[in-house]
């Protein structure tokens, strides 16, 4: 062990106070952040699962983008159970969501007396850790207990690589225990190098492989039933960041919009909800939730989608999308899901979580990038009133999205090559 990471280790002796203040402070607004405290530090788990198949997915895009990945792990692994990680409330509610027949738990932090008993309690046949998940005790310990060890999904931006590689001695040598990494392009594959990462390959992006479900499909329909024949345009994954509010800059842009189109804000965090909705209130608009089950009046304005693990559903009942994030600069969430929906889309100037997704979907006049709620409204205005340019639009995403596809496949075939040749 080195001095870099014997003093990172020796953090983890008095780190646990200040995270137990901080998940009190979220938990007085999310109170999901004050149950299963154990799992993350380091508790006994009762009933764990036996050598599983092991993804490290840390909320809800990370858990999403996991599943085409999962999907394809399955047929060459059809036996082994499966065990999710999630360092989120609102992953762990997803990953039980999407796969009630796996085990979901926190993955504890990187205390290394936790990471062992964890390690050895799973004995897991290999694990995943899926975009950009450092965490160095426990990938060494991954290394000291023989269970293979991935980075799956890979992506890392200019910004934090110039940060890890301020710790690059405490980095690299992690990096170094990997068994593969699989990165979204070569700019990423680049930059992992950079920090450590050895057999780097570029796989593509997992999140071309997510399709709707019929679940999903059915739900929109519900909406569409609810909404009736106006046109509907979808604000999703909206943020808060740094004091300013993404979901009222949009509610303000839109007092200008005179025509019959619905307006739903989906706020990207559950504590949110509320606050939308009392923005929407305050500036004016005739406003329901989702949550009330009922029909949407004629002279509603405004819908927030105070629900979770239901993005899909709103993209398929929308006519215009907007991506979240990326008016305010937190680097833009999924905006390949509206994309591969076939709903014409627009994105902020924050894109630094999918620059190589948001600059190939405009290429390929799959989306439009605004720079500013006034654009966005003035855009989407526009959109809602010619099906000819919806039309087009959605046929250039159905194109853009089919050429990306596969990531999934190769990213498995060779874990799957890796894990039979140990």
């Amino acid at each position: 062990m080195n001095t870099t990471r014997w003093f990172y280790t020796q953090l983890w002796h008095i780190a646990p106070f200040f995270i137990r203040r901080y998940l009190k402070k979220r938990g007085a607004k999310a109170p999901a952040y004050l149950e299963h405290w154990g799992e993350r530090f380091g508790s006994a788990q009762k009933n764990p699962v036996q050598q599983p198949v092991w993804v490290h997915a840390v909320s809800v895009g990370e858990t999403r983008a996991a599943g085409p990945l999962i999907r394809e792990l399955r047929s060459y692994f059809p036996d082994a159970p499966l065990l999710l990680t999630q360092m989120t409330p609102t992953g762990r509610a997803a990953a039980e969501a999407l796969y009630p027949d796996a085990q979901c738990r926190y993955l504890p932090y990187d205390k290394p007396e936790w990471v062992r008993r964890f390690l050895q309690e799973h004995r897991p046949r290999f694990g995943i850790l899926m975009e950009t998940e450092i965490w160095p005790n426990l990938m060494h310990g991954c290394a000291e207990e023989n269970v293979p060890l991935f980075l799956a999904n890979a992506r890392l931006s200019e910004k934090s690589q110039n940060g890890y590689l301020k710790v690059r001695r405490l980095v690299e040598p992690a990096m170094q225990t990997l068994r593969g990494c699989y990165a979204q392009t070569a700019a990423d594959a680049e930059r992992l190098h950079l920090i450590g990462a050895s057999n780097v390959h570029v796989c593509g992006n997992t999140k071309y492989d997510i399709t709707p479900t019929g679940d999903m499909h059915e739900l929109a329909a519900t909406f569409r039933s609810r909404i009736g024949s106006r046109a509907v345009t979808v604000c999703a994954s909206t943020r808060e960041y740094k004091g300013v509010d993404e979901a009222e800059l949009l509610l303000q842009a839109w007092r200008a919009y005179h025509g019959d189109a619905l307006l739903v804000i989906v706020p990207r965090h559950p504590e949110r909800f509320q606050t939308a909705y009392d923005t929407a209130v305050r500036l004016g608009f005739k406003t329901q939730k989702r949550s009330d089950n009922e029909a949407i009046a004629a002279d509603t304005r405004v819908w927030i989608g105070d629900s979770m693990g239901e993005m899909m559903a709103y993209y398929l009942a929308a006519d215009v999308a907007f991506v979240g994030g990326s008016l305010v600069d937190t680097g833009c969430q999924n905006l390949i899901e509206p994309v591969a929906c076939g709903v014409p889309t627009l994105f902020g100037p924050s894109t630094y979580n999918f620059a190589a997704a948001a600059r190939g979907a405009v290429e390929a006049g799959a989306a439009k990038q605004v720079f500013s709620a006034q654009e966005w409204q003035y855009t989407a205005a526009q959109w809602l009133a010619d099906a000819e340019t919806r039309n087009r639009y959605a046929a250039c995403a159905e194109a853009f999205v089919g050429k990306h596809r596969g990531a999934s496949r190769r990213m498995a075939e060779r874990i799957a090559e890796t894990v039979q040749e140990i």
